[in-house]
């Protein structure tokens, strides 16, 4: 059975590229019925917190990204490292090292005046020197001094690098915590991981990890190293571009669906599909069709598909989100129009949840008409047009057909045009100049709420 994992380590948010990772190693187990787990590194006793830990929990659940087994935490598992790190020491695969960090820096120091590239030399590889009293010794693996590493890396393809370009890593420190390197071989190899797909910036740790599964005796998983991603302007994706947490996109508006199918098509692609639902990319989705070349990540391509998913998706969850604004914004929608109403009315007009909750505004309270509006668009003609349509509006039945009438009637009788009578009434009731059918808006605000607020205007 195939098993894939994610295993992030908590030292911040789950970022775009994590979740790409994530979405990816996910598709592939569901694609051919097999089992995603979850594994959070945190040997990072510095810098993971568990504030981290539960925003990535978080964003992989708002984005619809569930696991089989887990989540595991290496830290739990100390005892665990120990007995392979005992197992490699026995077997001779691994050694004691008393070298100071002190130490270390000169070494480096002399081999980068010598022109070499700076690695540890290998001094307490085989040395009978007495340890040094008191110094806590980290433990190195022996790394082959000869031969190479091959694999085959199932986006990149056949990849080779010489033992001789590898120095002896340390795969466990001296207060006991394994390194990455070391804890993700023991982890992957126990919970019998087959594909292992992470970013390419772990291309460099693959050959180091091999050799120790191969010297534990172990079956080698296969790799696929997914490349980066880059801002709009080709430099690697950061802060400065914007957003870059699964959270914070969800705390700007974005839906879920949206982003993960924009994160789907970011380095993959199945034909000329954009837009496609999560059964779909997990039926469609391979190894096979991922890039080897960056991908660019693009907010506008984004915003439009995010646009798309808001016009299809279900009134009903778009009012859980939009209510949820509101809130936060103190805006209460009691004796207002339906909510649903209003989202049907306006969701085709906006991108993100905020742009909606701006735009519905105007239905659960009163704007204030700014100087410059009424300057421009409450002329004396403009009012005497209002005041015509409120007379004919005070007693027919409150329907869009029949506010409609009412227009075209105030239009006939005046000579005017649309604008002249649908603007002023916009500015009036509304506090802007631009919304959906005049005759849509002031229908679901309501005949009281509407004459309520010319009155304030002295109409």
């Amino acid at each position: 059975m195939i098993r894939t994992r994610f295993a992030p380590s908590p030292t911040g948010y789950l970022h775009i590229g994590g979740a790409r990772t994530a979405l990816f190693s996910w598709a592939f187990a569901r694609h051919h019925g097999g089992q995603f787990i979850l594994r959070i590194e945190d040997t990072d006793l510095e810098r993971s917190t568990e504030a981290s830990t539960q925003a990535i929990l978080e964003g992989l659940q708002w984005l619809g990204i569930d696991y089989d087994e887990g989540p595991f935490y290496q830290m739990k598992r100390l005892s665990r490292y120990q007995e392979v790190v005992d197992q490699l020491l026995t077997a001779g695969h691994a050694y004691y090292c008393y070298t100071s960090k002190e130490e270390i820096e000169v070494m480096r120091a002399a081999q980068r005046e010598r022109g070499e590239k700076p690695r540890y030399d290998g001094r307490w590889r085989d040395s009978q020197d007495t340890p040094p009293v008191g110094v806590k010794p980290v433990i190195r693996f022996k790394t082959p001094l000869t031969g190479e590493v091959t694999f085959n890396d199932l986006v990149k393809g056949p990849i080779t690098v010489a033992n001789s370009e590898l120095d002896d890593l340390v795969i466990m420190r001296a207060d006991g915590v394994p390194t990455y390197n070391f804890g993700v071989v023991v982890d992957d190899l126990d919970m019998g991981i087959t594909h292992v797909i992470r970013g390419d910036d772990h291309v460099n740790n693959t050959p180091r990890q091999i050799n120790i599964m191969q010297a534990l005796g172990a079956s080698i998983p296969h790799f696929a190293h997914v490349p980066m991603i880059l801002g709009s302007d080709g430099e690697r994706l950061s802060k400065r571009h914007g957003a870059v947490s699964v959270t914070q996109y969800r705390d700007e508006g974005y839906l879920p669906q949206a982003l993960m199918n924009y994160l789907s098509r970011l380095g993959w692609s199945h034909g000329d599909e954009e837009m496609f639902s999560q059964e779909q990319f997990i039926e469609w989705f391979d190894l096979a069709h991922i890039s080897r070349s960056p991908a660019r990540f693009n907010t506008e391509k984004l915003d439009w598909l995010n646009q798309q998913y808001l016009k299809q998706a279900d009134d009903t969850d778009i009012a859980l989100l939009l209510k949820k604004v509101l809130d936060e914004r103190g805006v209460s929608i009691e004796g207002g129009p339906d909510m649903i109403q209003v989202i049907a009315l306006l969701k085709s007009r906006v991108t993100l949840i905020p742009e909606l909750a701006d735009a519905a505004l105007y239905f659960y309270q009163r704007i204030h008409v700014s100087e410059e509006l009424r300057q421009l668009h409450l002329t004396e003609q403009n009012l005497a047009s209002v005041k015509r349509f409120k007379e004919l509006i005070q007693f027919v039945d409150w329907t869009v057909s029949d506010i409609n009438e009412c227009l075209k009637q105030t239009i006939k009788e005046l000579a005017i045009k649309m604008p002249q009578i649908a603007i002023p009434l916009r500015v009036i009731v509304c506090g802007q100049t631009q919304t959906p059918s005049i005759d849509q808006t002031l229908y679901l605000i309501g005949r009281e709420e509407v004459l309520a607020r010319m009155a304030l205007c002295e109409l």
